[in-house]
């Protein structure tokens, strides 16, 4: 009878410490926690204004701890570690032990995104609501306090490795320094910002050999004769700026995708936040995962290829521009042909040539397509929540072309910028698809 009692008291106990490891593991597996994850990280690094080639880094390396806690529950899928440059193999789970993999995926996220960001408060804030969430579907005591504990050894192992990447070093280096030559890319109205990030080279890529693996053609060699090649480029920009269609105008601002645009009005000034380019690709893979009901390990799977996709096209072409340095159209319409002309959408602080757009998306483009499939119909709400309608595609490379020439539309860039953009990201896109093994 005693050794019943003890039995039975020896029961309550253990499950009062999180002893019992039963729970509903479909509510859990939610990969809705993933993507109000991804979710937030892209709201805060709005909030925080990220540059574009920054925050392709900030979604690259919290989206890879996420796919290696995951994958873990599903062995078919490859490891990233020996297909990233740099990347050892991530401590293995203890084999003995009970993990609740999804919500390790989850706090392997945060717990990176954490680190990456100014706003820590409001991801640890939601780290905390996250963690609610999987208590109140029943995830045992002993069961959470595991999975926290495995997702944050993966995410200090994939911590270290970032911290190797050279991004460090970089926020030291020498300021892009605006020289008085006709053709060298120059601060532009109405802000008049420093050139972002011209050691964005250095930093070391995931998959590529080097940023200098796909240099793409020199761009057309500056000239103002009227009967050059360049003259006619610059020439096209402001011919179709001036005779722009209702089509044309929509098609710019829904791939605008600048995260600081300064306005002034008399002498009023203010910014508004906005999505940069790869945040939209990002929202772009949430919506290829929801509409197709992936679960946690595909959802992980989208995310972290297509992160990586656009973290390595940003340093591929960010490898050119400062390269080639090539003065925006702004610039020179503005001082040769109409100085009151000013561009549809407000010209970005770097140099012209290749378009980060072009480049981005499609490799962006893709991998998802590798992915999800050619012929991927879907509507494209990303932007709406900064006030613009949704847009329908057929497939994720015609969104690609529709981004690519909406740079022309939009007054920023000359036609071999995006030209030669495009078949950059393609190249790019190509050799991340060839190199990285999903199963």
């Amino acid at each position: 009878m005693k050794k019943n009692l003890r039995l039975f008291f020896l029961i309550i106990i253990l499950n009062a410490c999180g002893g019992n490891t039963d729970y509903d593991k479909t509510a859990a597996s939610d990969p809705d926690y993933l993507h109000q994850s991804m979710k937030k990280l892209t709201d805060v690094i709005v909030h925080d204004i990220f540059s574009p080639p920054v925050a392709s880094r900030i979604y690259a390396y919290p989206s890879i701890a996420a796919y290696e806690v995951m994958r873990q529950e599903y062995p078919e899928y490859k490891s990233l570690a020996g297909q990233l440059n740099g990347l050892n193999s991530v401590p293995k789970p203890d084999d003995k032990t009970v993990y609740c993999y999804p919500l390790a995926t989850v706090h392997a996220f945060l717990t990176v995104g954490q680190t990456m960001i100014f706003s820590e408060q409001d991801i640890k804030d939601f780290t905390a609501d996250i963690h609610q969430q999987y208590k109140d579907a029943g995830v045992p005591k002993r069961v959470f306090n595991n999975s926290i504990q495995y997702g944050e050894q993966v995410a200090k192992h994939i911590l270290v490795w970032a911290d190797k990447d050279g991004y460090k070093e970089t926020r030291t280096d020498p300021k892009f320094e605006v020289m008085d030559e006709v053709a060298r890319w120059k601060p532009t109205p109405p802000a008049y910002m420093e050139g972002i990030e011209p050691h964005w080279r250095e930093i070391r890529p995931f998959v590529l050999d080097s940023a200098q693996q796909f240099v793409p053609p020199p761009p057309t060699a500056f000239d103002l004769k009227k009967s050059s090649p360049f003259y006619k480029e610059v020439l096209e920009v402001y011919d179709v700026g001036v005779n722009l269609t209702k089509e044309q105008k929509e098609i710019a601002a829904f791939w605008d995708c600048n995260p600081y645009v300064q306005h002034q009005t008399g002498h009023v000034m203010f910014a508004t936040k906005k999505i940069t380019p790869g945040g939209h690709w990002m929202g772009i893979a949430a919506i290829a995962t929801k509409s197709t009901e992936a679960d946690m390990m595909e959802s992980a799977a989208t995310y972290a290829f297509t992160a990586i996709t656009l973290a390595d096209a940003f340093i591929s072409c960010w490898d050119e521009k400062y390269r080639s340095n090539l003065i925006r159209p702004e610039t020179v319409i503005n001082e040769h042909i109409d100085e009151d002309w000013a561009p549809l959408l407000q010209t970005p602080p770097f140099p012209e040539y290749t378009s980060g757009h072009s480049v981005i998306s499609t490799a962006a483009a893709i991998m998802l397509t590798h992915l999800h499939g050619e012929n991927f119909a879907y509507e494209d709400y990303v932007e709406v929540e900064y006030g613009l309608p949704s847009r329908s595609y057929p497939s994720f490379k015609k969104a690609s072309k529709e981004a690519a020439i909406s740079r022309l539309y939009g007054g920023i860039h000359y036609m071999p910028a995006i030209s030669y953009g495009v078949d950059q990201g393609e190249q790019v896109g190509n050799y991340i698809v060839e190199q990285l093994k999903v199963k």
